[in-house]
């Protein structure tokens, strides 16, 4: 008779996948935000280059690194005093690692503010750090999907195949948090740019055709992240040109994002860190890495570093407070 043995050996993981998707800064969970849910159970089985909607991937992220900052206490009681039971004081975490790729997503989650669009400049425009006034922004007409903007020819004209850009609605003095389809920015008061919410929005993508007869427009090589723009009424959205993007050091507005981190075994096995709510810790920074071996080479890697404060959310389940949920996959037939 033969018998089969299995172990339970530590996984071995190449990388870690990371995956990040927007809070609802407007929703509400005790005063917070609402975060997006991410249940291994029904969802863990994901391909890895096509996560669940709406988390975004990230690529692979390397020199990962998650730290506890949650604190235990003690209960004393009695004369001498003794130890009676501990008390958890605080439930706080921290994630860190270096982005492999810089991406209008990633340059906004390494940053601690606000992220903008570098929209292109009007004829004579005088400068600016965070780009000075922009060439007029064009109204769409009806019939946009969340791939074609119809507009007319002489307006389609002004754009090309290659290009950027952002689509969201004009500055008209709202309060409060704007961008669709994620909140770019908090504003309190006193802008005065027509074009700010543009500015900051995550509504881009780049022009793949222009068309200036016929069916006039502008055809997108991706979706826009927001879906069907609106194209009447007051919440009409107009598109703009962009160039880049830009971020800040300083600033009193802080991301937040629900974020996702996925180690896959070479058996199959998964082990997910699920992070409801993260807040970009301190300012942008960069790091860099060697690419020929060598300390002071002259080909560097430069990766754009991460740091998130973990903010806690209640759980459903017993109303107990949470930072992260540790989720594990076991490969199939391991020993459990």
């Amino acid at each position: 008779m033969t018998t089969t043995s299995y172990l339970a050996a530590a996984p071995v993981v190449r990388r870690v996948r990371g995956y990040f998707a927007p809070v609802n800064r407007t929703g509400s969970q005790g005063g917070s935000g609402l975060p997006v849910e991410f249940d291994a159970a029904a969802m863990g089985g994901f391909g890895l280059d096509a996560p669940p909607a709406p988390w975004v991937s990230l690529g692979w992220i390397r020199d990962f690194a998650r730290v506890s900052g949650s604190k235990v206490g003690t209960v004393m009681t009695g004369v001498p005093a003794g130890l009676l039971e501990q008390v958890r004081e605080t439930v706080e975490a921290e994630v860190r690692f270096h982005f492999l790729s810089w991406t209008k997503l990633t340059m906004a989650l390494a940053t601690g503010s606000q992220h903008m669009n570098l929209l292109v400049l009007a004829v004579g425009a005088g400068l600016a750090g965070d780009g000075g006034t922009a060439a007029a922004a064009v109204s769409m007409q009806s019939g946009a999907t969340a791939t074609v903007l119809p507009m007319a020819g002489v307006d389609a004209a002004k754009f090309t195949a290659g290009q950027m850009v952002a689509v969201d609605v004009d500055y008209a003095g709202q309060v409060g948090f704007v961008g669709t389809p994620v909140a770019g920015a908090y504003v309190r008061a006193g802008v005065t740019d027509v074009d700010y919410v543009r500015r900051v929005t995550f509504n881009v993508a780049r022009v793949a055709l222009v068309a200036t007869t016929g069916a006039a427009g502008l055809t997108l090589a991706e979706a826009l992240p927001g879906g069907a723009p609106v194209t009447t009424g007051a919440g009409a959205m107009k598109v703009q040109a962009l160039s880049g993007f830009v971020d800040r050091e300083g600033g009193s507005f802080f991301q937040e994002w629900s974020g996702l981190f996925v180690l896959e075994g070479g058996q199959g096995e998964r082990i997910f860190f699920y992070y409801p709510r993260l807040q970009s810790l301190g300012g942008a920074v960069e790091a860099t890495a060697s690419l020929d071996g060598k300390r002071g080479g002259t080909l560097e890697r430069v990766m754009l570093s991460g740091a998130f404060r973990a903010l806690p959310v209640t759980d459903g389940l017993d109303g107990e407070r949470v930072v992260c949920y540790r989720s594990f996959l076991p490969a199939a037939g391991s020993l459990i």
